[in-house]
């Protein structure tokens, strides 16, 4: 017969292996069937395994639980209250689409559980979250993007005396996200002459950008910018060539490009905007270690910069649940006040106050150059991988 200590004992030790078991949920909300949800996911579950290869978090497995948006608000508001109610996540991640975001926060707020958001740009968001001290935010705003275009154009002029920009025409879609936008730009560029027109876009039944290019040529811009969807990019960049349109800096800023918008020769020497470009590879250690490991994994590229952002996402969670010690909420938030994180990005992420949240992560967006099929990092310098191409040619010609 077992002695009854040494059952307790056994009882103890095998309650104790179970709970170490279970697993730490973080449950996001991605768009899967784009290419910036479905790369995100993927990085989001390459530092899952990571982790649990290296032991996982104080001891105890993370599982990551991933709903699909669909770019839709409803269903992300949806996705948020099961991942919260049946799935029981322990803290919230993931996400892009302002869109989608305003449906999601009356839900976050219902519930108030840690959450650290990865995307979702408006201002709007940001003034519907203010007072939530349970709320992180990794995604620069739409105004901190503002003022790291104006200190970037400013740097470039600066370093390149050939360029000039005094005149700039916008071309956007006229829907929330283009129209809100330009509207951003004027009020950001106060130095510069900005005017504007609005487009239907390709993604939303148009695709004729001839007029607008029309009105744009005539203006005769510094630089011109078009501010619409990935649908839109090489419609617009046919179109301009057909009509002859070549100003000195052409700039395309949609959330996301084509898959091989960098093959066409149309795509070399456009500027954009963005976080991360696949160019950066090798920035830090930690850049290098994270595209090595996508590929290992998934035998292909990163090609879009939520997926960096998405394994950063992970990573800031992990390391502050194992400098909490515990899943207690106040603990948590302490310590994800407290984060310092190398990221892939090439910054290092720490929280500070915005605008209306206490803790807001990335401060500004980068100004790349597509070259050669690749795209290049022109500002901060500190980043560049290229100078900048001036002025543009089609096809670099």
């Amino acid at each position: 017969m077992i002695p009854l200590l040494t059952m307790v004992l056994v009882i103890g030790v095998v309650f104790l292996a179970a709970a170490d078991e279970t697993p730490i949920k973080l449950g996001a909300v991605n768009p899967l069937g784009d290419i910036t949800g479905a790369q995100m996911t993927k990085a989001m579950q390459l530092a899952v395994d990571e982790i649990n290869a290296a032991g996982g978090v104080l001891g105890r497995p993370l599982e990551l639980i991933v709903m699909d948006s669909e770019f839709n608000p409803a269903k992300g508001a949806a996705a948020i209250e099961k991942l919260v109610t049946v799935d029981k996540v322990d803290v919230l991640i993931g996400g892009m689409s302002s869109g989608v975001h305003m449906g999601e926060i009356p839900i976050l707020k219902k519930y108030q559980k840690v959450t650290v958001w990865a995307g979702a740009a408006s201002h709007v968001c940001e003034d519907a979250l203010k007072d939530c001290d349970w709320y992180f935010h990794l995604h620069p705003w739409d105004y901190l993007q503002g003022e790291s275009y104006v200190k970037g154009w400013a740097d470039i002029v600066d370093k390149y005396p050939d360029v000039k920009i005094h005149k700039v025409f916008v071309a956007y879609e006229d829907g929330a996200f283009g129209t809100t936008s330009y509207q951003g730009t004027v009020a950001a560029f106060k130095d510069w002459d900005v005017s504007g027109e609005s487009f239907k876009s390709a993604a939303l039944g148009g695709g004729d950008y001839t007029a607008v290019l029309q009105h744009a040529k005539a203006a005769n811009p510094d630089l011109f910018l078009w501010i619409g969807y990935g649908a839109d990019a090489l419609p617009i960049m046919e179109q301009a060539k057909a009509i002859g349109f070549e100003p000195p800096i052409f700039v395309g800023s949609p959330p996301g490009w084509p898959v091989d918008f960098g093959k066409s020769p149309l795509a070399n020497d456009v500027v954009l905007y963005g976080m991360w470009a696949p160019s950066m590879k090798n920035v830090n250690p930690v850049s290098k270690h994270f595209w090595d490991a996508y590929i290992a994994k998934y035998n292909e590229e990163p090609a879009t910069y939520f997926c960096p952002l998405g394994y950063t996402n992970v990573y800031i969670v992990a390391q502050a649940i194992e400098r909490a010690g515990s899943l207690d909420k106040e603990a948590l938030i302490k310590a994800l006040e407290e984060t310092k994180y190398d990221s892939p990005l090439g910054e290092t992420v720490t929280f500070t106050p915005s605008n209306a949240i206490k803790h807001q992560g990335f401060q500004g967006q980068k100004i790349l150059q597509w070259q050669n099929g690749e795209q290049q990092v022109i500002w901060p310098f500190e980043y560049s991988t290229a100078d900048l191409v001036y002025p543009f040619h089609f096809g670099g010609e």
